[in-house]
């Protein structure tokens, strides 16, 4: 049976994950507020939704804010709990991300990128959560990254900001569990977004080398599992057989992982210079 949810607010819900999840959330019934930074992908989201409503109760709702910036967050999203009431679903899918090397990368990429991953996330739920424990319920979802279990060649700035989304729901987690309020964190594999089309270019050639054995998968496939894992009150979710036995395999073998990422490491590198490039 699917679980229906009454509201969710959903950040970077114009694109990517964020729209795959309110997509199939529309379909099943649920009102869904999107939250970004651009008023034009925000309205072009909207309008495809409203074509999947099942109920003419049903609303599609469009804020346009910076989750990093908190004045804009706490504004609006007062402004809107005040007169749409308390969501039952809140999904953190803003995200970015800037491969490179570590050295090559500037600082201000490291702060860009934990601001929104991170403290964007953070941001959120500041405003959100008082509202959920007063109520006594609500589902959390906060989506990191297979790079937020491994740390992939490349992803240095990236990878911490998904790690520190991890840890961060570890701990609400075993906060709000008790207090009714269900907190799951995805990781989800590299996916057919505008986000992966962004970053092919940035990739350096050991990144690329090592994630060419991973499949893509497409934002609706990924957000049907995340979906339905988080309807069974799943907290850590891997979409797909792939990322699951990674997930696993990392697991299992502890230190020999970083044997492991050495030894591919040092084959891209060198076919990279056979390549000469």
């Amino acid at each position: 049976m699917v679980k229906r949810y009454q509201l969710a607010i959903i950040t970077g819900g114009s694109s990517g994950i964020g729209l795959a999840i309110a997509r199939q959330l529309v379909r099943e019934g649920t009102s869904v507020c999107l939250l970004a930074r651009h008023e034009e992908k925000l309205e072009t989201a909207k309008a495809e939704l409203s074509q999947y409503k099942i109920d003419e109760n049903q609303t599609i709702d469009i804020l346009q804010c910076d989750v990093t910036d908190y004045v804009c967050l706490k504004t609006k999203l007062t402004a809107y709990v005040d007169e749409h009431g308390q969501p039952d679903l809140v999904v953190n899918s803003a995200g970015v991300t800037y491969p490179g090397y570590f050295q090559e990368l500037d600082v201000e990429i490291f702060h860009w990128l934990m601001n929104i991953n991170y403290y964007g996330t953070v941001h959120v739920l500041k405003i959100l959560v008082p509202g959920m424990i007063e109520r006594g319920s609500g589902t959390i979802l906060n989506i990191s990254s297979q790079a937020g279990f491994a740390g992939i060649f490349g992803y240095s700035g990236y990878s911490a900001s998904k790690y520190a989304v991890r840890g961060f729901s570890d701990v609400i987690r075993s906060e709000l569990k008790p207090l009714g309020i269900q907190v799951s964190v995805a990781f989800p594999p590299d996916t057919e977004t505008p986000q992966l089309a962004f970053e092919e270019p940035l990739k350096p050639y050991e990144t690329r080398f090592i994630a060419g054995a991973t499949k893509v998968k497409s934002a609706d496939d990924v957000a049907g599992d995340i979906l339905r894992a988080m309807n069974r009150g799943k907290y850590i979710i891997i979409p797909g057989f792939d990322g699951r036995f990674f997930y696993h395999l990392i697991n299992l073998l502890g230190n020999i992982t970083y044997t492991i990422i050495d030894i591919l490491v040092n084959i891209a590198q060198k076919k990279k210079a056979k390549e000469g490039k």
